[in-house]
């Protein structure tokens, strides 16, 4: 099962952000952010290094390969 989802929650969380402002960020819809974090709907390789650089962590960390940010 992937991370990935757990930690764009964790992640945004961490930082005080809203949903609708990552969803700006990345230039998608709300709904389209919030299907991410559910787990609902897969992202696609440059959102996740989009979203990888904005929180400084690394591509493996998102999606779970490593705990190490």
């Amino acid at each position: 099962m992937t991370k990935i989802p757990e930690r764009l929650k964790e992640l945004r969380l961490d930082k005080g952000l809203k949903q609708t402002e990552l969803a700006n960020l990345l230039g998608i819809k709300e709904v389209s952010y919030q299907r991410f974090e559910y787990g609902s709907s897969g992202i696609k390789l440059d959102k996740l290094i989009q979203l990888a650089d904005f929180y400084n962590v690394s591509l493996d960390y998102l999606v779970g390969r490593t705990d190490k940010k």
